[in-house]
């Protein structure tokens, strides 16, 4: 027997759904190990999945490095922890201000949840059901949704229940509702390949749903006639790739869809059959867009008339080119045109005017028939995994489950009679805006926060930790202990998450997919259904009965499996517009994920919706709603002149709290900034990486700006990933939402998260700190870091470097401020990321009458290097690299010093500069680092030289599209670059264009286009 023979770990394979966005990827885990030892190795698509087919986004293909133990070990909340009482604090400020000398502390389980019993209960006595609420979240599977909404509605008694998904789908939930009758998007994704024609209105598709990005880009790929319109104040890497981009300002969107049903009806681009046959209130809508011409719109929305005239044409004839005037298309042509799917996200949705622009749309689909047919169709992409799931089983505060709704007498005795209680509130709770208004003014008593970071994702995110500070008790129930919100949590519930949890959830196609684990729970957590079942039992017994007398006796969470959760929700569904009584667990496994409608008998899911022109109606007739425009709910004026859009990053996910526990995920975009027009950074005086104060009606910041030419002028760009997690200062607790507004839209309750006007000016920084360190333990580092925010007048704190490579993760801090700060503050840095004085291998430099010093720390490598490059032959060589900079006062030399920080480079030669403030010494290297494949790891200045190589070899080549095509598949083959999940390709396309855009290429052909 060979007992040298390295043993052979068995590697085990699950079937999963991916945790990211509301695509619904499905997933493979491969995992090593057994039992509590059991860990991931590995995340690939699953190839027989109908979302992805295999394919996985930037953030989904590392699934695997998110749930490493090293990681899981910093930042998982692995068990309960509580504190009794709070201490009294006269004048809270936004940051750290519950209590920091009266911290949480580790405790039971039977502990920590019969405390909660006994302060929900004690509370709910003295003030009634509607003082208490739950704040939840579309990433909770669909039975986690279902046990939370009985527990709130069926034993509380209080619709006192919303969730982040009145965040970002909540107004294309209301225009489905008031137009065709029902929460149902009726699309497949099969349609991206089938239509002619796609409207993306509202939509960075490339980074926000990459893996269907794909999937159209495959379908222009092999359809030259294929035509896309984008319709985006900013011109994103999904509307570079457009026919046509209607770059509007923001929030005009109702201005343009009305004018475009002007068009066509003045072109009778409409379907008068259809309409007459299957559809209601036309006449009204038709009326009042008359006034909304082309040219008028135009003069609105920034756009050109003759555009606006032309995306209508595309549209009502499925990107046709004719143009009728007078003479209107045969009717061959027009009864059968090409089909038009419409994608839109928050862009149309995240505003005061949302369901107005969601039912406009609808209205140009109503009008051309564009509806109930394969390639065409109104699609809403769904932000997070499960948003669709949760309304299914009711679980906001005007819904009840099987979409039901409060305001229906006899939907609320159908679910009373359902769950077998008394009664059941038909008043409307506290939506998400609401229900924290409530909670600042102290109507509402305690709150318990599920899956979700309201502290960060909320707008007017300070008053949001005004209110959760004020409370009398907050519950916090989280995979995670990074989210802000966990600050101010009374109890704090670790909750299992992805790959460790079990059950359903709901993609935008209305596809539910199986969620399976795939290893243990980490440490003490529990699943979130069985965390809310067992405190629901508690709290049965402090709370007289709601059962119905006629009813058996006994719990009504006695649920033991998630299934019997699915299968309790799945009999609410019978009848229903969602009715899935022909599913179960065992036809998900067996069969595959199924889209919705799939009642009892039916072999699958329905995967096009109102194909029969019968719609879920009163009338049976899908209904136009007429939408007058309305602008921005804050306009810029003369004191806040500039317009703030908000948006994602590509490898960034909402809060960040799992995508910002890999360093990997900030090669990309490396640390926050507001983005500019170069145009409009040049009248302000500016240059890349300068500080500016921002200032709303709300808060006011200083962050560092850049200049960003998919900005248009007079407006800002920040992404919403950028919370208080990564910044914050003396004024504000930090985040992009310190700046946003909480007007609602009056049907959908949901905020205005899109837009908010600024005043953005120039700052001298009269003092700046900035430190990078390598550090192994660099989460917990991170955490302290977040609580000197509040020291300066700007902080900002992220994860720096990769996993792999020469680049070793740690993190970065940067701080500004008008004043230095005192002695006390700049000693807390020092030791929090090792640079103390008395720290070995460090060089410093200090002069106490001006707060400048540095600090360098490096330690001595031996490396392998070649003596002869003809001999083969080696030897040891000592190398001196740096491993931390601290660097205030003059902060000149960072450039080249975070570049051999980097790159892991040798500073011998250059070790008399060490200490010096100087830009850049005579001889140093300065290679700025900017991740552009995160799959692979490829940096932006490889790119660019294999561009200009290959577009030196190409200059006689005449056809344009062969040339850039050609030049992407060289970046694919030698560097490898958009081979893996693709999200870089739209940017491969950009650097190729502009870098033929320059001198040495001014006559490449590649500037045609």
């Amino acid at each position: 027997m060979d007992t040298s023979a390295a043993l052979i770990v068995e590697t085990q394979d699950t079937k999963t759904t991916c945790p990211y966005c509301g695509v619904g990827c499905g997933v493979i885990v491969k995992t090593q190990g057994e039992g509590s030892s059991r860990k991931i190795i590995q995340v690939v698509g699953d190839p027989d999945h109908p979302a992805n087919y295999g394919k996985l986004c930037s953030k989904g293909s590392k699934l695997a490095e998110t749930a490493r133990p090293e990681v899981y070990q910093q930042v998982r909340a692995d068990v309960p922890m509580m504190r009794m009482t709070r201490n009294a604090v006269e004048s809270p400020t936004v940051e750290g201000s519950i209590h920091e000398s009266n911290p949480v502390q580790p405790t039971t389980w039977d502990a920590a949840l019969n405390h909660t019993a006994d302060r929900f209960a004690d509370i709910i006595k003295k003030h009634g059901p509607d003082s208490v609420a739950f704040y939840i979240s579309g990433q909770l599977l669909t039975e986690d949704y279902y046990a939370f909404n009985k527990l709130a509605k069926g034993l509380i008694g209080t619709n006192n229940i919303d969730t982040n998904s009145r965040l970002c789908m909540s107004s294309a939930v209301s225009g489905y509702k008031r137009t065709l009758g029902a929460d149902a998007p009726p699309c497949s994704y099969d349609d991206l390949s089938l239509a002619q024609c796609v409207f993306i209105a509202g939509s960075n598709m490339a980074y926000a749903h990459p893996v269907a990005y794909r999937r159209l880009e495959a379908a222009r790929a092999a359809n030259p006639k294929h035509k896309l319109i984008v319709v985006d104040p900013r011109n994103t890497d999904t509307a570079q790739m457009a026919d046509l981009h209607l770059q509007i300002q923001p929030g005009t969107d109702v201005m343009l869809f009305n004018a475009m049903l002007n068009v066509m009806l003045s072109e009778r681009l409409i379907d008068p059959m259809y309409i007459s046959k299957y559809t209601e209130g036309f006449e009204a809508v038709a009326k009042g867009v008359q006034d909304y011409t082309p040219e008028t719109a135009a003069s609105i929305c920034g756009v050109k008339a003759e555009d606006i005239i032309t995306a209508a044409r595309w549209f009502a004839l499925g990107g046709e080119d004719e143009q009728p005037g007078e003479n209107q298309p045969s009717p061959s042509k027009f009864t059968q045109p090409k089909p038009t799917l419409s994608l839109y996200c928050q862009g149309l949705n995240q505003a005061t005017t949302g369901t107005d622009k969601n039912t406009a749309l609808i209205a140009l689909h109503l009008a051309t028939g564009q509806i109930g047919k394969e390639g065409a169709g109104p699609f809403s992409l769904t932000g997070q995994p499960n948003a669709m799931g949760g309304r299914e089983v009711g679980g906001m505060a005007t819904l009840l489950p099987g979409h039901r709704e409060l305001a229906n007498p006899q939907h609320v005795q159908e679910v009373q009679a359902y769950w077998g209680v008394s009664s059941i509130s038909n008043t409307p709770g506290a939506t998400a805006v609401e229900l924290f208004d409530r909670l600042e003014k102290g109507e509402i008593k305690a709150v318990w926060i599920a899956c979700t970071n309201p502290a960060h994702s909320m707008p007017n995110s300070d008053k949001i930790q005004r209110a959760l500070d004020k409370a009398e008790f907050v519950v916090v129930q989280d995979a995670y202990l990074t989210p802000i919100t966990v600050q101010y949590a009374d109890v704090l519930l670790p909750a299992t998450t992805w790959a460790e949890k079990e059950g359903t959830v709901t993609n935008s196609e209305r596809r539910i997919s199986r969620v399976i684990s795939a290893m243990p729970a980490w440490g003490q957590a529990r699943n979130d259904w069985q965390i809310a079942t067992q405190f629901a039992q508690l709290l049965e017994a402090r709370l007289e009965s709601r059962r119905n007398p006629g009813n058996a006796q006994g719990s009504m969470f006695a649920w033991t499996q998630p299934e019997q959760l699915f299968e309790e929700h799945r009999g609410l569904t019978a009848e229903r517009d969602l009715d899935i009584t022909g599913l179960s667990y065992a036809v998900l496994e067996s069969q595959g994920p199924q889209q919705w409608p799939m009642p009892k008998g039916a072999t699958q899911g329905k995967a096009r919706l109102y194909e029969d022109g019968i719609f879920p109606t009163a009338s049976g007739k899908a209904k136009f709603i007429w939408a007058e425009f309305i602008p921005v709910a804050e306009d810029a004026d003369a004191r806040f002149p500039w317009r703030l859009n908000t948006g994602r990053l590509r490898d960034h996910w909402h809060g960040s709290s799992r995508t910002g526990t890999f360093s990997d995920f900030f090669g990309h975009e490396p640390e926050p900034s507001l983005a500019l027009n170069p145009k409009d950074f040049a009248r302000l005086g500016l240059e890349a990486g300068d500080w500016v104060e921002v200032k709303s009606r709300r808060s006011t910041l200083w962050w560092r700006a850049k200049p960003d030419e998919s900005v248009a002028m007079n407006q800002a760009y920040i992404p919403m990933h950028w919370g208080p997690e990564f910044t914050g200062g003396q004024a504000s607790a930090g985040g992009v939402n310190a700046f946003t507004l909480e007007q609602f839209d009056p049907y959908s309750k949901q905020p205005e998260l899109k837009h908010t006007a600024l005043k953005v000016s120039k700052v001298q920084a009269p003092w700046e700190c900035v430190v990078f360190v390598q550090a192994t333990q660099w989460l917990s580092i991170w955490l302290g870091a977040r609580k000197l925010f509040k020291e300066f007048d700007s902080a900002v704190c992220v994860p720096i470097g990769r996993t792999t490579g020469p680049e070793k993760p740690g993190l970065l801090f940067r701080a500004a401020s008008s004043q230095a700060p005192g002695v006390d503050v700049l000693a807390r840095l020092e030791k929090l990321f090792q640079l103390e004085p008395n720290t070995p291998n460090l060089l410093t430099y200090s002069d106490t009458r001006t707060g400048s010093f540095r600090r360098i720390r490096v330690e001595v490598v031996q490396v392998e290097t070649e003596v002869d490059p003809s001999v083969d032959s080696s030897e040891d060589s000592a190398q001196i690299r740096l491993t931390g900079v601290m660097l205030a006062g003059s902060i000149l030399s960072e450039g080249w010093l975070r570049s051999y920080f980097d790159q892991a480079l040798d500073v011998t030669p250059v070790r008399s500069f060490l200490l010096s403030p100087n830009k850049q010494p005579s001889g140093a290297q300065v290679n700025v680092r900017k991740v552009v494949c995160n799959c692979v790891g490829v940096m932006e200045a490889d790119i660019q030289k294999g561009i200009q190589a290959r577009l030196a070899g190409r200059a006689g080549q005449s056809n344009v599209s062969d040339v850039e095509n050609e030049i992407l598949n060289d970046l694919k083959c030698n560097l490898g670059c958009g081979t893996q999940c693709g999200s870089c390709v739209p940017e491969l396309k950009k650097m190729i264009k502009a870098e033929a855009s320059k001198s040495a290429y001014k006559t490449h052909p590649i500037l045609l286009m």
